[in-house]
């Protein structure tokens, strides 16, 4: 498959060929059900959209069918940077709906399935995007991230996911989850293309509050996979993985120690604390987020209604998955009055004090080197317990809880086929540091895809 670098010198005449190429694969490869619609009206080098980012003149549904027939009347600004830069949105990516899950199982469209196991989950919620460039049918895509929605598909799918720092790429047009921890970051082939992906769409947008306005200085022509960095590794974190995970762990560490990087052993708080804090602080966001679908402004409306109420209850319930009411009511229920004292406000102390431990960690080494989920890509009604579900993103969520950038990219497979990816994390706005990591990390392991 053509990378996003290779991609980006082709003539005009090379690009409508590639365009074509991809067309005939994705229809070979339907049964990976990873896009939702395709656009064949742009002519730039062709990247998968995750279906919550707005693109003018689509139908941008969050993968729910309370969006059916919505239009998006404007250009998210990673969409308008994109086409900036010589790339053209070519298609619209499943994904669990709202963004709510890890398997891509909750969406309208049907499941997605893994690229190398089609009775295993691709990851989620940017299930579609992960499957579509692991299985050969994207040059790359765009996701969004908020408790690991890029990094965990991407290690399921054996390709590179990059999460970038908090405020680093705009939100303004990114259908919202939880509005303090999502971020629109690459899914790419390898480590170079996420870093020129995420040179294109970084930087400050005035539409955008959350957007930070700082420098952002290109990535990309500093790359340094030579550099000698402090890593961290977290001994106590991989004590609950799984021997496959456990066994790529020590493999990377091992190749970072002969490439000449320092290890410092680290512990840290347990990951329940991380997951109780996110899911408590990410379904009050979507609770309020969420509550603009009522059928009045956009979207699906209930018909056979007799009053105002009827036409809200009628509507959300017709049109909100299963995973997205059960997150709605608990979002509700934390802030409720006599529980947001005793929940919410809580979950915020907890958020800081994970913040806080992080930059301790920091304070000794440039990365942490830590597991994307406890397992390989787990086989589909595996979770079918909600909480097990929410357990398999121990490792990600506490990276979104503190705004820090984070990348994940393959290091092995198993005896039966699947990626085992791991993520580095690095300090909040040094996405150099965690690029200049994660391709020295990238060409000692040297994974074959």
């Amino acid at each position: 498959m053509t990378t996003l670098k290779e991609a980006l010198k082709l003539p005009k005449e090379e690009i409508a060929a590639l365009r074509e190429d991809l067309k005939r694969r994705i229809d070979e490869k339907g049964e990976l059900n990873a896009y939702v619609a395709l656009d064949e009206s742009g002519e730039g080098v062709p990247l998968l959209i995750k279906d919550n980012i707005q693109v003018k003149g689509w139908n941008v549904t969050a993968a729910s069918r309370i969006l059916q027939g919505y239009v998006a009347p404007y250009d998210a600004t990673v969409i308008e940077k994109i086409r900036g830069a010589g790339l053209a949105p070519f298609g619209r990516a499943n994904m669990d709906e709202f963004a709510m899950g890890s398997s891509t199982e909750t969406s309208f469209y049907g499941k997605t399935l893994n690229p190398h196991d089609p009775k295993r989950v691709p990851g989620g919620s940017s299930g579609g995007s992960a499957a579509a460039v692991g299985g050969g049918v994207a040059i790359a895509a765009l996701g969004s991230d908020t408790g690991g929605s890029i990094r965990q598909p991407a290690a399921f799918c054996g390709i590179v996911g990059m999460k970038p720092t908090y405020g680093r790429v705009s939100r303004w047009g990114l259908g919202a989850y939880s509005s303090s921890l999502d971020q629109i970051g690459p899914m790419t082939q390898n480590v170079e293309d996420a870093a020129i992906l995420y040179d294109i769409i970084s930087g400050h947008d005035p539409r955008d509050s959350t957007s930070a306005e700082i420098d952002h200085p290109p990535v990309t022509p500093n790359l340094d996979p030579g550099r000698k960095l402090t890593i961290a590794v977290v001994d106590n974190y991989i004590a609950d993985a799984s021997p496959e995970v456990q066994e790529a762990y020590t493999m990377a560490t091992k190749a970072l120690e002969e490439d000449g990087h320092t290890i410092v052993h680290k512990e840290m708080m347990g990951a329940r604390y991380d997951i109780a804090a996110y899911y408590i602080i990410a379904t009050a966001e979507a609770s309020a987020n969420l509550s603009r679908y009522d059928g009045i402004r956009y979207g699906k409306r209930a018909e056979g209604v007799d009053s105002l109420g009827e036409l809200y209850l009628k509507t959300r319930s017709e049109g909100f998955g299963e995973e997205v009411k059960r997150r709605i009511l608990l979002g509700s229920f934390v802030l409720s009055s006599g529980y947001y004292d005793a929940y919410y406000l809580k979950a915020q102390r907890v958020r800081h004090l994970i913040k806080e431990e992080f930059e301790t960690v920091f304070e000794e080494a440039d990365l942490i080197l830590s597991p994307v989920a406890p397992t390989p890509a787990f086989r589909f009604g595996e979770m079918a317990d909600p909480l097990q579900m929410y357990l398999s993103d121990a490792y990600t969520i506490g990276v979104n809880l503190a705004g820090l950038p984070a990348i994940s990219l393959p290091i092995v497979k198993t005896a039966e086929g699947l990626p085992v990816g791991l993520q580095l994390i690095g300090r909040h706005f040094d996405e150099q540091t965690l690029f200049d990591g994660a391709l020295g990390l990238e060409k000692s392991i040297a994974y074959e895809h």
